[in-house]
């Protein structure tokens, strides 16, 4: 017994770079890295590219098509790595990234450039998902909230950095260069991480448990990305057209989605189906709000384009901040009243983002919404990550890894179309438009308040 209590004392006191999970720590955080920063670097470049290959109508389906297509990704990544541990899937979503970005840096048409974007979305799908499964399979309880901390940090950094740079290149020099450049940038260190991840020991797949969920179809998850892309492009216009095609994605997801998520989810049964609600409900409000506040500085309040950057920026550091801070937390307070702390954020947030609307409040009123709802998804989505881990049996844990993005992503295209149809209903109730806004805010408060009222059915035994 005395033996055993230095031993129990040395693995307690191991952290992400000690000996034994150094490795798998630098090959994470750089893979992370080098895909939000491929993901995040293209978004600026994507206007000037659709307007040289004379595609601006499509323009909304190039950009939206990411989103819908991560979908796809985060279904065929989490069932891979369920199947045979993550570390394939990470190294295949990898290689495809890279081959993304050559075939958009070729596109000769608009067709070609969504292709390229959507076959991105897959591969950023199946990168996410794989590395929320590998940080489950890799460390124990006490690390995953710090390991999950400096996956954020190492997202936030090329938020930051990419955008600009990118700008500025495909302004002095050209839009293909940008992506041909992040295939350069990207192509070696990702060779490396899939050396590294070869020559370590062969990962045995997770023993089966006995509990049992259905296993989605690929099918059926090509027919939700197929119906939110439909919808996202649909949201973008009043035409005919677009009616039809909202209709029509929506369909598809009233048909399929649910067959994507855990038995219950939409009631918010106790455990994984409330988890996996939950990020959908604050995801939705986050990214609605992340889209409509800038609007309201930039055509109600003449706030300058460089102050609503620095919200952004201001944004992203405190997503980061917060997202430490959680790490930190691990036994001093339960994963669930962090989610309902940060959800109660969320609606401060929205309150605020309201009350920046009034003329008669200082415009920062609105921008500094942005930096206090990041402060809650700081706290909220690395504690809804670690609580669907747990929920979940190791062979498992990529199946709940794909939920949790693909109500993120459905929560982003549903929120965020309600508070679009409900904004432009109200654009001509007032002659400065204010009353368009106040009406997409305020639907934001239900599902941040209702994510709070739910937060305790995500709690662990």
């Amino acid at each position: 017994m005395a033996e055993q209590a230095p031993a129990r004392a040395e693995a307690a006191a191991e952290g992400l770079f000690s000996r034994t999970y150094a490795a798998a720590t630098a090959s994470f955080a750089g893979v992370m890295f080098l895909t939000g920063f491929a993901a995040l670097a293209v978004v600026p470049t994507l206007p000037v590219a659709a307007q040289d290959l004379d595609g601006v109508s499509l323009y909304p389906m190039v950009a939206g098509c990411f989103v819908a297509a991560s979908l796809l990704g985060g279904v065929l990544g989490g069932g891979w790595a369920d199947r045979a541990g993550a570390r394939r899937p990470l190294a295949a979503g990898l290689v495809l990234a890279v081959v993304t970005l050559l075939v958009s840096a070729t596109s000769t048409t608009i067709w070609q450039l969504a292709a390229g974007r959507f076959l991105d979305g897959v591969a950023g799908g199946m990168v996410a998902v794989s590395i929320n499964t590998a940080i489950g399979q890799a460390y124990p309880d006490r690390l995953r909230p710090r390991a999950l901390a400096l996956m954020s940090t190492c997202w936030i950094v090329p938020s930051l950095a990419g955008p600009p740079l990118a700008g500025l290149v495909a302004a002095w020099w050209s839009w293909r260069a940008v992506f041909f450049g992040l295939a350069a940038l990207t192509l070696l260190p990702a060779l490396a991480v899939v050396a590294m991840l070869r020559s370590r020991s062969r990962q045995a797949a997770p023993e089966p448990s006995d509990e049992r969920t259905p296993r989605p179809a690929l099918l059926v998850a090509a027919a939700v990305s197929a119906g939110a892309a439909l919808a996202q492009y649909g949201i973008s216009g009043r035409d005919l057209r677009h009616v039809v095609c909202t209709a029509a994605g929506l369909a598809l997801l009233a048909v399929f989605a649910a067959r994507l998520l855990p038995p219950g989810t939409w009631r918010a049964a106790r455990g994984l189906p409330a988890t996996v609600l939950l990020r959908g409900l604050a995801s939705g409000v986050y990214f609605t709000l992340e889209a409509f506040v800038p609007l309201l500085l930039d055509t109600v309040r003449r706030v300058p384009a460089a102050v609503t950057g620095l919200a952004f920026t201001g944004a992203a550091i405190a997503w980061a901040g917060a997202s430490w801070v959680q790490g930190r937390l691990h036994e001093r307070c339960p994963r669930h009243r962090l989610v309902a702390a940060g959800a109660l954020l969320l609606a401060a947030a929205v309150a605020l983002a309201t009350a920046g609307t009034l003329p008669a409040l200082p415009a920062l009123t609105a921008a500094s919404a942005m930096l206090l709802a990041a402060v809650g998804m700081g706290l909220l989505a690395p504690s809804l990550t670690l609580l669907s881990l747990s929920h979940s049996p190791p062979d498992r844990q990529g199946y709940a890894s794909s939920a949790m993005q693909t109500t993120q992503n459905l929560g982003q295209i549903t929120v965020m179309g309600l508070a679009s149809a409900l904004f432009h209903a109200g654009l001509g109730a007032g002659s400065t438009g204010l009353a368009g806004y106040v009406a997409a805010f305020g639907l934001l408060l239900v599902p941040s308040v209702l994510a709070a009222l739910l937060a305790a059915r995500a709690r662990t035994a």
